[in-house]
């Protein structure tokens, strides 16, 4: 009998063991997402219950520009082919800055003035006001680029916009910057005329703003505002802006909004992007109290892209298993978190491994075709829930963000769904965290800590 006893006790905790090797290797998370596939599809009305703004210094409303809380009025239905051709536009773009940046960094050569990012279509838009009185302008925020810009009258070349456009003559706190201005020196392309600075960006998809480099107040709600706010007042301006009147910069060069008021709001900004287009986010200026469960990775400079945020992925998650991919394949790429970008990209193997495991237990679902870069896509018709495995990230400093499950399939319609990620075509080639999957974090900026957070469900 105390033999029995001791073998079934010895298989008892052996079980715990086992249980517990387990749990260690799925990562500690659910294996799957089960999810109501209304809730992947955008609807016809806008929803803002699901937008709630961390206390905060100054927070504003984001849409999506195609959803029916966006104040452009765009088509809500639109082109899913365009927009990820035009994703990849950007990506390219990005890949071009990156690598041309280091080969002239290794060169020994000086480094170019960099002309600006492809703009992609799945972009998002707040409202903030120019000038006094005010005249609110809905804008597209993007954390690739530095300058913020909107279209001012006289415009001899503008494409359309849905708002009036900004005429500085009535904004009595409107003024040019002088070409001998310090402020004028601190962008990456200039020239003058008579005397009055004169800026320039050219993004990668032949869209560019011309204009004066000027300065005016700009109100981000009515009780925070900025004074002598150095901005483009853009007066030949063209390109994929999809009505709104401009652009809102927050990248890390001395031009961006994001330095600019680095005194008023130390550095710090946050957002929540909505899981669909008929829900609203946030926009967040000011550390105010960052909540608890706000997990934080070191943000990581690349002196020969400096505006871009850097953060250092190290492993892959699928199902709560942990992929079997070298850190050196992310390490040697490297990996930015960008807002502008819709579609994850990854390095070849990294992708490869995700796309394999991912197939691997999603083979229950019958495939659907292609759709453009992504190459794994199912039909869900005829299901009202679905099961899909979670994909977690590892980033260093020992975080893990499970993603949430609006942030791994791009649903173009029930009978499209697809994998939201794609793989890069070099190896070395950078790798994007892209808009998608940080639908519904609480995504944390904070560049005079050096770090960048997480946390779920913050919209």
């Amino acid at each position: 009998m105390a033999s029995l006893s001791s073998a079934l006790c010895y298989l008892y905790f052996l079980f715990l063991f086992l249980a517990l090797v387990c749990e260690c290797s799925r990562g500690k998370f659910e294996a799957y997402h089960t999810i109501d596939i209304q809730t992947l599809l955008p609807r016809d009305v806008c929803s803002s219950t699901e937008a709630s703004p961390r206390p905060s210094r100054a927070s504003l409303k984001v849409v999506h520009r195609h959803g029916p809380c966006s104040p452009l009025h765009l088509k809500q239905s639109p082109d899913h082919k365009q927009i990820l051709d035009r994703d990849q536009s950007r990506v390219n773009a990005i890949h071009t800055r990156t690598t041309a940046s280091t080969l002239q960094a290794n060169a020994a050569n000086s480094i170019p003035a960099h002309t600006g990012d492809s703009l992609g279509t799945g972009n998002y838009v707040v409202t903030v006001g120019f000038g006094t009185p005010r005249r609110d302008q809905s804008v597209i925020f993007d954390t690739g680029s530095d300058v913020t810009w909107i279209q001012c009258r006289p415009c001899p070349s503008c494409y359309q916009q849905r708002e009036p456009l900004f005429d500085p003559s009535h904004s009595s706190t409107y003024a040019n910057i002088s070409c001998s201005s310090s402020y004028c020196s601190d962008l990456d392309l200039s020239s003058c005329t008579s005397s009055t600075c004169v800026y320039g960006v050219q993004y990668g998809d032949n869209s560019y703003t011309t204009g004066f480099w000027a300065q005016d107040t700009l109100t981000l709600t009515s009780s925070q505002v900025l004074p002598n706010f150095r901005f483009g007042c853009g007066e030949n301006n063209d390109g994929l802006f999809g009505e709104a009147t401009g652009l809102l910069g927050l990248g890390r060069e001395k031009v961006s909004i994001v330095s600019q008021a680095f005194q008023k709001f130390g550095g710090v900004f946050s957002y929540c992007l909505p899981s669909t287009s008929s829900s609203t986010g946030y926009l967040t200026f000011g550390g105010g109290s960052i909540s608890s469960n706000v997990k934080f990775t070191p943000m990581l400079t690349d002196p020969t892209t400096p505006s871009y945020y850097y953060l250092d992925l190290v492993a892959i998650y699928v199902g709560g298993q942990r992929l079997s991919i070298s850190p050196t394949v992310f390490s040697d790429a490297g990996t930015i978190i960008d807002s502008g970008t819709v579609i994850s990209r990854l390095p070849p193997a990294a992708y490869s491994a995700l796309r394999s495991a991912f197939r691997q237990l999603m083979s229950r679902y019958k495939s659907a075709p292609a759709l453009e870069i992504l190459d794994t896509c199912y039909d869900f018709s005829g299901y009202s829930q679905v099961s899909i495995p979670t994909v977690a990230l590892q980033f260093g400093g020992g975080i893990t963000t499970i993603l949430d499950g609006s942030g791994i399939l791009y649903v173009a319609s029930q009978s499209q769904a697809c994998l939201a990620f794609a793989g890069n075509s070099d190896a070395n080639d950078v790798g994007i965290i892209g808009n998608v999957q940080q639908r519904k974090f609480n995504v944390v900026y904070d560049v005079s800590k050096k770090a960048i957070g997480f946390s779920p469900n913050g919209c």
